[in-house]
């Protein structure tokens, strides 16, 4: 189910019109604004929780001409890019890191981490940030995409198992498949997009030389 409804009450809570706020860089700016209003007012007090309720909301995005999408709960916010302070020794698809209001982030090239094509960012290419969980722990990772694309609604038994073959991203790093308006949006595990231990030690390692 579309979100639009939804954010159109918002758009007029904070004085923004819905036509502005779904049309070039004003669609980042409302879906932040949007996120940070949902994870304000839902309370999640443990990790089981993300997936306690029959509906959950995700932020879809583009990726190679693919719809992908993240739990909006799980999203601490959108970020145009930005000066990305490159890593040695560490794998392709780690770009290095941001300093995210004063939290070093690790941010990784979706395109590369899932094997597609690479190509020259653009206007539309975005940082999502979002809050992974392991063992209780969290941590901060930046994701780099193609451009934002909406906020959905699914119910729980709407979301099909990912395909055991044949996709061009690895089932590891998928949840589920879920239909709307005739098309097909991925919806990632994105607890599973990197190991946990390694990127906590990219964050420490620059952390360190600052």
């Amino acid at each position: 189910m579309r979100i639009y409804p939804a954010a159109n009450q918002f758009c007029l809570q904070i004085n923004m019109p819905l036509k502005q706020a779904l049309t070039g860089s004003g669609l980042s700016n409302i879906l932040e604004k949007y996120i940070m209003h949902t994870a304000s007012t839902q309370v999640i007090s443990s990790e089981d929780d993300l997936t306690a309720n029959d509906a959950e909301q995700y932020l879809t995005f583009k990726l190679a001409g693919e719809e992908y999408g993240v739990e909006i709960l799980r999203v601490q916010g959108i970020q145009g890019l930005q000066k990305i302070t490159s890593i040695p020794d560490t794998p392709e698809y780690i770009l290095g890191v941001i300093n995210l209001r004063g939290e070093i982030v690790p941010v990784i090239d979706l395109r590369r981490r899932f094997g597609l094509e690479k190509i020259k960012f653009s206007s539309t290419t975005v940082v999502i940030v979002i809050r992974m969980v392991h063992d209780s722990k969290e941590t901060t990772l930046g994701i780099v995409v193609d451009g934002v694309s909406e906020v959905y609604r699914f119910e729980s038994k709407n979301i099909q198992d990912p395909p055991e073959f044949g996709g061009a991203v690895s089932t590891e790093f998928l949840k589920g498949l879920a239909c709307v308006d005739e098309k097909m949006v991925i919806l990632l595990e994105i607890d599973h997009l990197v190991d946990f231990k390694m990127i906590g030690k990219v964050a420490d390692r620059e952390a360190i030389q600052q």
